[in-house]
């Protein structure tokens, strides 16, 4: 794939997407820039990649019709390229794919199947429809189309700012090979920085053995990009371009969250907010030779989702803290344990108050007590301060 690919695809697809903003954040080691993909049409960049690939179809290909499988994103740009195009579409999604994302998808009118526990057994299913149906199969990400349209948010970044560095989350690799063609193609020197979920590196995985390798499990909040094998396509642009892919956890990914929600008012999903994950925890420094720019894939996270998140990036930063002890059953211990918490400026959320646990001493009884406090450095003086009062906490 060249350079001239992805700038066609801008010229065919850009009446159809939107050209996202790109906004600052400031850090304690500078500005980082932010590319808000969550603000693309359908919330999610996979739209371009979905635009570049249907609109190259033939008027027969188009008449058959097409079927996608997705967690989510690919999904929705998909079903509402074939909307926009009069094409028949079929989508397969995992079983347990967000519900947020599952009626957005049926609301773009495509008709959706729910099969299997994950996007790999979801694939499986749609290549055999593809093939019995004869639709054509639209790959999320393994397909030279797709990730052409994709690489057409590095020509917005390059166009808007003279970045020195490009951060792109990596599921199955399409953006971010599309991204590395477009900034290497452009520029040699700009640095393009993948970021995978810790339990889903399948491509770190795979250039680390020097061929493509299948994870036996994803598990990550970051559902957009867990992905068990890397592309045939995908791997070796990645693998040739990209100059390093770092990794992020599921408390790191919540916290960005949380980050994006309180000081940008942004919304992000988890995959979305992977690439800002690295930046805030110190995995890729910010440098002086130019802009650092985070690509923000995506914003479609389930609202029932989003408090679980919020609770976990609390957690994390020392926002919110529970604590569990065992008290003496007699009248008023409770009322003090709870008057030497609040005394320390904690706010209490939950109390949860067990006297009947099979496990426990007959004279005893069980408290978890959740609370909002200020920092970690809070939290290590509420426990310190119970500890010395005689307080044993679990």
């Amino acid at each position: 794939m060249k350079l001239s690919d992805i700038v066609e695809a801008r010229e065919r697809i850009q009446a159809h997407i939107r050209k996202t903003d790109i906004t600052q954040m400031s850090l304690p080691g500078g500005e980082l820039y932010l590319k808000l993909e969550n603000l693309q049409a359908t919330g999610a960049y996979k739209v371009r990649g979905a635009f570049n690939c249907m609109l190259q179809l033939s008027e027969e290909q188009k008449h058959a019709g097409v079927i996608a499988a997705s967690a989510g994103n690919h999904a929705q740009g998909v079903a509402r390229a074939a909307r926009e195009l009069g094409v028949h579409c079929a989508i397969v999604m995992p079983a347990g794919a967000p519900l947020s994302k599952v009626a957005a998808t049926k609301h773009y009118g495509a008709h959706v199947t729910l099969s299997g526990n994950g996007y790999d057994e979801a694939y499986a299913h749609a290549l055999a429809l593809s093939k019995g149906s004869g639709a054509t199969f639209i790959h999320p990400f393994d397909d030279e189309r797709v990730i052409a349209g994709q690489g057409t948010i590095a020509l917005e970044i390059i166009d808007a700012v003279n970045p020195a560095q490009i951060i792109v989350p990596i599921g199955g690799g399409g953006l971010a090979a599309g991204v590395a063609t477009a900034a290497k193609g452009i520029n040699p020197q700009i640095r393009v920085i993948g970021v995978e979920p810790a339990n889903a590196a399948s491509m770190k995985a795979s250039i680390a053995a020097g061929r493509i390798i299948t994870l036996i499990s994803t598990n990550t909040i970051a559902d957009g990009i867990a992905v068990k094998t890397p592309g045939d396509v995908t791997y070796p642009i990645c693998r040739d371009l990209l100059d390093d892919i770092v990794t992020v956890g599921d408390d790191e990914i919540a916290q960005a969250i949380l980050h994006l929600l309180e000081k940008g008012k942004i919304v992000s999903e988890g995959a979305g907010a992977a690439a800002i994950a690295a930046v805030l925890n110190k995995k890729i420094a910010l440098t002086d030779d130019g802009p650092t720019v985070a690509i923000l894939s995506g914003g479609n996270i389930d609202v029932n989702m989003i408090s679980r998140i919020i609770n976990k990036g609390l957690l994390r930063t020392g926002r919110m803290v529970s604590i569990h002890t065992l008290l003496s059953d007699k009248p008023g211990q409770l009322a003090m344990l709870l008057s030497i918490i609040s005394g320390t400026g904690a706010n209490i959320l939950t109390v949860q108050h067990d006297r009947i646990s099979a496990d426990m001493d007959i004279t005893q009884s069980a408290v978890a007590v959740s609370v909002e406090t200020r920092n970690n450095r809070h939290v290590f003086e509420i426990r310190s301060m119970l500890e010395d009062m005689g307080y044993r906490l679990l």
